[in-house]
């Protein structure tokens, strides 16, 4: 693996979005719709503005179920909860002329898993440590290791 590739040879382009304003309910059914674990939260103008996980979402979920004693009260907590009171404000983010390296010493220094890639202010990617992985364990084994040395031997 190089890791001097830049982030933006392997990111997400145009990952699906949110705005500040969607309620929970919604971030739910696009959780359970999707497969990705990260949504990035953008500004009306297209400007990064935060980030929520999967994991976070469910965290709160089950805060909510906890602390309210009855089915209603969940459900009401969810209609009047909305991205931006859950979503990590100001994520860390790279640029698409950072290295793939970078990327991955941040993934292993703060235990995240996706990074927003901004462009000029606006949100143009997300790199996610399975993007790494899948880029690392795409190409034949036997290219990386020599593997025909090895059968020589």
């Amino acid at each position: 693996m190089n890791p001097n590739i830049t982030v933006q040879e392997i990111m997400t382009t145009n990952p699906v979005t949110v705005q500040s304003e969607v309620s929970l309910s919604s971030l739910r059914e696009m959780f359970a719709k999707h497969s990705f674990h990260h949504l990035p939260v953008t500004g009306s103008h297209g400007e990064l503005i935060g980030i929520i996980s999967r994991e976070d979402f469910y965290k709160v979920a089950y805060v909510l179920s906890i602390e309210s004693t009855k089915l209603a009260n969940t459900k009401a907590h969810f209609q009047h909860l909305c991205a931006a009171d859950i979503m990590t404000k100001y994520p860390l983010q790279l640029g698409p002329d950072d290295t793939i390296g970078l990327a991955a010493d941040i993934f292993l220094a703060n235990k995240f898993h996706a990074l927003p890639i901004v462009e000029d202010g606006q949100l143009v990617g997300i790199v996610t440590s399975h993007d790494l992985l899948s880029h690392c364990f795409a190409s034949p084994l036997g290219e990386e290791v020599g593997i025909e040395e090895f059968e020589e031997q």
